[in-house]
């Protein structure tokens, strides 16, 4: 048997070694996904909706009308802190709007139980923090939207009733305004909720990603130590006067894997060239311009680019390809 088809048989191994990995890798993930999601409970949202429970029992205290077992809660607690005071008489009574923050909170717990469902779904089926961030942010949105809206309808129907009157103006805008306000508490006290979910289901996106960084970190030194030991070999080979057999288009695909090679090895020595350049010119003065600060953030970036490049999937693919090649 050749050394050429030794390498490409070993290689072959190699590379499915390396399918055997991910595919296992996938498989750990989907089961911690299953498990991880099943056990976050909508009761999550107990302990962040205490406070938005206790204002919603705070608004039936702050009515102008009746409500439900407390009666004219208002009219008790002015003569509690007044006992020398007296109710005026008034010729009619003023619409109740007692439900209404009701109907919005559970309006809101309907809101954050479809987030919820929603973010099971999309997370199992894409763990990524922007998918969490987009389905947050569109409940956030809503439930805002309600909160603002209403009290700017209660500001509009005040300035309506001054012109129909007192009866109007005492018996319905005012109610109505008041508890318009309270909700506007409410959906700002209600965001904890949403917030706690997200990060319930972020925790499951940070493990998902650790587990892929571990994996891609583990691929990345072990080709990186098989392309040295491969190598090795080929300067043994050539020392003792062995040389590979090489076709046309492995020379082909060699020279376009070392261009790219030099290419990165050129935008790394570039980068270190200007480090060193702006560390001569730092050395010279004693403060920074605002366009130095530009310059020393262009060059981070242009670090923190070549950095990326070398932990890419792409760039991983690339060195698989070379040391294909040099198996050869």
């Amino acid at each position: 048997m050749s050394e050429s088809t030794s390498a490409k048989q070993m290689q072959k191994k190699i590379t499915t070694s390396d399918d055997s990995m991910k595919s296992g890798l996938e498989d750990r993930i989907d089961r911690y996904k299953a498990a991880a999601i099943n056990k976050i409970q909508f009761s999550i949202i107990t302990k962040p909706a205490i406070i938005s429970l206790v204002a919603l029992f705070l608004s039936f205290f702050l009515d102008l009308s009746t409500v439900p077992i407390l009666g004219n809660i208002t009219v008790k607690l002015a003569k509690i802190l007044f006992p020398t005071w007296k109710p005026v008489t008034e010729s009619f009574t003023p619409y109740s709007f007692w439900w209404l923050p009701v109907l919005v909170y559970v309006f809101y717990l309907l809101l954050a139980f479809a987030a919820f469902t929603k973010l099971k779904k999309e997370v199992i089926r894409t763990p990524a923090s922007e998918t969490i961030d987009k389905i947050i942010s569109a409940y956030t949105t809503i439930i805002d939207s309600i909160s603002m809206a209403l009290p700017l309808i209660g500001a509009a129907l005040l300035l309506i009733s001054i012109k129909l009157g007192e009866e109007v103006f005492l018996g319905l805008s005012v109610p109505f305004e008041v508890k318009a306000l309270i909700i506007l508490a409410l959906g700002k006290l209600f965001e904890p909720v949403l917030d706690q979910m997200s990060l319930e289901f972020q925790n499951v996106v940070n493990h998902v990603t650790e587990m892929r960084d571990k994996y891609y970190s583990k691929l990345q030194l072990r080709n990186t130590q098989s392309i040295i030991r491969q190598l090795s070999l080929q300067q043994n080979n050539l020392i003792s006067g062995k040389l590979p057999e090489l076709s046309t288009q492995d020379i082909e695909t060699y020279k376009s894997a070392l261009n790219q090679t030099v290419q990165m090895s050129q935008q790394i020595l570039s980068n270190y060239s200007q480090i060193y350049s702006l560390l001569e010119k730092i050395n010279g003065i004693t403060n920074l311009s605002s366009e130095k600060v530009i310059e020393l953030k262009s060059l981070a970036q242009s670090i923190s680019t070549a950095a990326q490049s070398l932990s890419d999937e792409k760039t991983l693919t690339g060195l698989k390809s070379l040391e294909s090649i040099i198996k050869k």
